[in-house]
């Protein structure tokens, strides 16, 4: 608790943080019930749920060379900014789209907003990283988990709310409202030049083809030589295969196994159980954090939720289902918050762009063949049942490799900083 204090204590991080929560809260709400809008109007077509998420996920390859080095050369808060910006426009647009009916129309749109909305996470990286000392990493990603378990909490339940009261229209001028609040709080912030460019300044007129390619290639080689850095990517892979499985099952478990009639009542009553899961689980993570070595934490709750996974495939009524949902919410905390806090302290500040372009495309890439295979293969040649298991086997599968080499690498990482901080002592 102490630590959080101190945390907001630092008026430029709880600008950024409220700016996230903002956002976060808009897109929620409005996203959820334009995927409630589309489960009504194409109640026999389950696929086209499914490729709802692809929109959100398949931009990732379309810019994914892009992302990373527009990050670190081009002034980091003016891209965070005008990605909240411009996606609220392509909201505005998705509305229109939407009052015509036209599904090509929609998609195209939500791939787009999707597409411009890559580009804001890794600006934002860099930016925390460089307003935050090395030890409050963990803090700030257990903060992020928290607001991420209120909105599983609280988010599904406020997106279908909206989706009753307001309609498919009203949740998205929602989103709009939001993501203007999160650009003008990015703007108000004051940020050192080393913070916003911290490889000198550069424009988007600099950024030619040959230059962006090289910068790309330049993060592949900085990922390749660190060792430690390269195991966790390998693992963002199969957690591409994980997102993209529980983007949609826990709709489809709902609608088409234990509540068919009533699954977006239950839909609000899963996202308080998963949310409240997850809630207490940030609580219990962040300070596990300060006393359990990050890469222990990570191996434990891989191993958890896979087992946790796997049991949500036996559920054979809503009551046992959401027990399951329960104890598998308050697992994911405990690697999302290791992670986030171990890879802005091993990756160096003027990098943080370049990398995120190598693992968000690599995540999303696994995500969106995942989406794939679920929308042609739903339910003509698996059950969603099989879902459940393809995801838990995948998490078993990185949780080994991970107990194999993180912790000899976690070991030669804790060396070299040692290292590096005598010689710095000596100097």
């Amino acid at each position: 608790m102490k630590r959080m204090m101190e945390v907001f204590r630092n008026a430029t991080f709880t600008r950024l943080f409220m700016a996230n929560v903002t956002s976060q809260m808009g897109s929620i709400i409005g996203l959820t019930a334009f995927m409630y809008y589309i489960l009504d109007r194409f109640t026999q077509k389950p696929q086209y749920a499914t490729i709802t998420e692809l929109m959100y996920s398949l931009p990732t390859l379309a810019v994914f060379f892009l992302v990373g080095v527009v990050a670190d050369r081009v002034d980091r808060q003016k891209i965070a900014m005008y990605c909240d910006i411009i996606a609220s426009f392509l909201s505005l647009c998705l509305i229109g789209a939407i009052a015509t009916d036209s599904l090509p129309l929609i998609f195209t749109i939500l791939f787009i907003r999707s597409g411009v909305q890559k580009f804001f996470f890794p600006a934002e990286q860099g930016i925390l990283q460089g307003i935050l000392k090395k030890e409050e990493f963990a803090t700030a990603a257990g903060l992020n988990q928290f607001v991420g378990s209120l909105f599983m909490l609280f988010g599904n339940a406020l997106g279908i709310f909206a989706y009753w009261t307001v309609g498919v229209y009203g949740a998205i001028i929602v989103d709009v409202i939001t993501l203007l609040t999160s650009g003008m709080l990015i703007r108000s912030m004051k940020l050192s030049e080393e913070v916003r460019l911290p490889n000198g300044k550069h424009t988007m007129k600099d950024m030619r083809l040959a230059f962006i390619w090289k910068e790309f290639l330049i993060g592949f080689k900085y990922i390749i030589e660190n060792k430690l850095l390269l195991s966790l990517i390998y693992g963002f892979i199969a957690f591409g295969v994980v997102n993209g499985g529980f983007s949609v099952m826990q709709v489809f478990i709902l609608k088409y196994k234990l509540a068919p009639i009533s699954y977006e009542q239950m839909s609000i009553y899963l996202g308080i159980v998963f949310g409240s899961g997850v809630m207490i689980g940030s609580i219990i993570t962040s300070l596990l954090t300060q006393k359990i070595q990050l890469f222990k934490l990570i191996i434990f709750g891989i191993f958890y939720i896979s087992v946790m996974t796997i049991a949500s495939a036996f559920a054979t009524n809503l009551l046992i289902y959401f027990i399951i949902s329960f104890f598998l919410g308050l697992g994911l905390p405990v690697i999302n918050i290791a992670i986030g806090g171990w890879l802005p302290a091993i990756i160096e500040p003027k990098m943080m762009g370049r990398v995120q372009g190598w693992i968000n495309p690599l995540m999303m890439l696994s995500q969106s063949i995942t989406l794939g295979i679920i929308t042609i293969g739903f339910p003509t040649f698996f059950t969603i049942e099989g879902i459940y298991w393809a995801v838990g086997i995948c998490f078993i599968i990185v949780g080994i490799y991970y107990s194999i080499v993180l912790p000899g690498l976690a070991k030669e990482d804790e060396e070299k900083e040692t290292t590096q901080k005598e010689l710095q002592l000596h100097h």
